[in-house]
């Protein structure tokens, strides 16, 4: 299986009238079919947003993305772990990734990481063996079509 690096991208308006950048990946089909990546862990960035709920601190938003960048390269060098969707605004960056083994996520999550100071994130796990989060994700492109 070969992962591919296709993406696309949303922006929702809140109730409130911020707004919500969505990037979702697309050509994993066979991954998710596989069965393998059952877990979904959630790696949420509280950041301190602007008028429309993006990040206010550019320095903020930077670091926010080597970290990103830098993550989804040690969790996919072996399918470990697939990065599916970004979510940005309100307040909070949300990467959601498909995952074979939480304990060794959390390891390498933990090693990717060392290098920096206390970073302002919140990782949740979840036992999802349908990839849910990740169909949900793939009906928002279907909305923009």
């Amino acid at each position: 299986m070969q992962l591919t690096d296709n993406w696309f991208t949303a922006l929702s308006e809140n109730e409130d009238g911020t707004y919500t950048f969505i990037s979702g990946r697309t050509g994993i089909d066979e991954f998710v079919k596989s069965r393998k990546l059952r877990e979904r862990l959630e790696v949420i960035w509280n950041y301190t947003p602007d008028e429309k709920g993006l990040p206010a601190d550019d320095k903020e938003a930077q670091l926010m993305e080597e970290v990103g960048d830098k993550l989804r390269a040690a969790m996919e060098k072996d399918k470990l772990a697939i990065v599916t969707g970004i979510y940005t605004g309100q307040g909070k960056r949300e990467t959601n990734f498909i995952c074979r083994n939480i304990a060794a996520f959390g390891q390498r999550l933990n090693d990717t990481l060392a290098a920096y100071p206390q970073l302002p994130i919140v990782i949740n796990a979840y036992d999802d063996p349908d990839n849910e989060e990740y169909r949900e994700l793939l009906d928002l492109k279907g909305e923009e079509d």
